[in-house]
């Protein structure tokens, strides 16, 4: 009678070992968890060349906080809401992140922790959808940003993030009540943002005749 195989070990005990140091546990967290975090990254910017580089900073930054982020069944809202700290300084971070990557021991890059992003192969990629993709989610930035900072950080782990509440509250250290109430007065928010987005008129093109104009 052959024995089942042994469970892959979990998050808690992944994030307890990277703690100790050990760059392998961190670099199957990374293998585990980095696409979420690529995804996550690309809502919160609406570029896939911004994700992919936040991605690597992001777990940079894990690896550079495990000391002080104890052990933790909540590994991947702890990850999407160091994403959403990044993705607001992107442009200061991704500067950074290239001066530490060579401070990084040799090991932990090679598990994974600041390599890039899974990312689709260009030459396969479909060009064309993902420039959709980035048109599309700019536009829903542009109301998205609108919104009150506390706001954003419900909407987006929970709706881009698919986090529940309870994990939600845990990244962000509130109640769980207060997640539900934010969450619910975001999606009221963005929905009377969006509809006076489509109902404003387009203003007219820098050089362009306004309609009825008449130039001799």
């Amino acid at each position: 009678m052959s024995s089942l195989p042994a469970a892959p070990p979990d998050d808690q005990y992944l994030w307890s070992r990277a703690r100790r140091g050990d760059p392998a546990a961190f670099g199957e967290l990374f293998t585990r968890h980095s696409t979420v975090v690529y995804n996550y990254c690309f809502r919160l910017t609406g570029s896939w060349k911004t994700a992919e580089d936040l991605t690597s900073v992001v777990f940079l930054e894990a690896w550079r906080k495990r000391e002080d982020v104890a052990a933790q069944a909540g590994f991947v809202p702890w990850l999407l809401s160091l994403a959403g700290r990044v993705a607001r300084n992107s442009t200061r971070a991704v500067r950074r992140h290239r001066r530490l990557l060579a401070k990084l021991p040799p090991a932990v890059i090679a598990g994974g922790a600041a390599d890039a992003a899974p990312v689709p192969d260009p030459v396969e990629a479909d060009a064309e959808a993902r420039a959709d993709d980035e048109r599309h989610m700019k536009q829903v930035l542009r109301v998205f940003r609108r919104l009150p900072k506390q706001e954003q950080e419900v909407l987006a782990l929970c709706v881009w993030g698919e986090r529940t509440y309870a994990e939600a509250a845990v990244a962000l250290g509130i109640p769980v009540g207060t997640v539900r109430s934010r969450l619910a007065r975001a999606r009221a928010h963005m929905e009377r943002l969006t509809e006076a987005a489509a109902t404003k008129p387009a203003e007219p093109r820098p050089g362009s005749r306004p309609e009825g104009a008449h130039y001799t």
